[in-house]
């Protein structure tokens, strides 16, 4: 299993399939994950594999090497198109997100004021005040939904404390539509229980992509991303949903009046 831990606080540049040149902001600590999910396609691997011993970065350390990093680009005659939130684990979860964003817009004014903002969320901490309007701030508020299905949340996303797909439906409403919705697409089969019972899965299917569209529109973002397995997976089972069910996907999203866009 190869996993991918980022760097700490800031990373990159790299090339996003759906973001373009992107530096990246990795609230975690650099040794290790600290996640809300337990996602089995993460590349960063399970979080118990990867238990840090190291802290967050303070908002002061984040500040201070991403402005660095931002006059290095300039010097090097390189802009970043996006400064995205990412890394091993859920950037909202970090106790001064609102504060971090805050100074990540100023230093995007002051040195790459075509650059957006973008956030990476599995939108397990909206339900916070301040990570709620610190959203509300930022140009990108990207936010997960894998499906609306409880039992594939859980056997697949992993929650690792309290998760409800109707709270987490209602706060993504809140945003009047400053969100964007990304979807996982992926197939295999994943072990139930010590005795080894697999269950299959496969988000493709109608049973599941109806209920989520309809949710979806409910919603009304200003866009969808869908995508599928670009990564090796530290779960070896799972496997990518095809170029043909995800343009199907997508033309269902757009035909519903939402833009959508679709990565392989």
């Amino acid at each position: 299993m190869s996993t991918v831990i980022y760097p700490s606080p800031i990373f990159g540049p790299v090339h996003s399939r759906r973001l373009g040149i992107s530096l990246g902001i990795n609230l975690m600590p650099r040794d290790g994950k600290v996640c809300t999910f337990d996602c089995i396609y993460c590349e960063c691997g399970f979080n118990k594999d990867f238990r840090p011993t190291l802290p967050r970065p303070t908002r002061e350390e984040t500040a201070a090497a991403l402005e660095q990093k931002l006059k290095e680009m300039i010097t090097e005659g390189v802009v970043p198109d996006v400064l995205t939130f990412a890394g091993n684990g859920e950037p909202t979860a970090h106790p001064h997100f609102a504060e971090i964003i805050d100074d990540t817009i100023r230093l995007r004014n002051q040195y790459c004021p075509k650059a957006k903002v973008s956030v990476l969320s599995n939108a397990t901490m909206l339900h916070r005040p301040a990570v709620y309007e610190a959203l509300l701030r930022v140009d990108n508020n990207i936010q997960k939904l894998d499906t609306v299905n409880e039992d594939f949340i859980r056997k697949v996303d992993r929650p690792t404390g309290k998760y409800c797909v109707k709270d987490v439906v209602d706060n993504l409403k809140r945003f009047n539509g400053h969100v964007i919705i990304q979807t996982m697409f992926l197939k295999g089969v994943v072990q139930q229980s010590e005795a080894a019972c697999h269950a299959a899965l496969d988000n493709t299917t109608e049973a599941y992509v109806g209920p989520w569209l309809k949710v979806v529109q409910e919603i009304a973002p200003s866009q969808v991303m869908i995508y599928t397995i670009d990564r090796e997976t530290p779960d070896n089972s799972l496997r990518k949903a095809s170029r043909q069910e995800l343009d199907a996907i997508r033309d269902r999203v757009i035909n519903a009046g939402i833009a959508c866009t679709a990565s392989y």
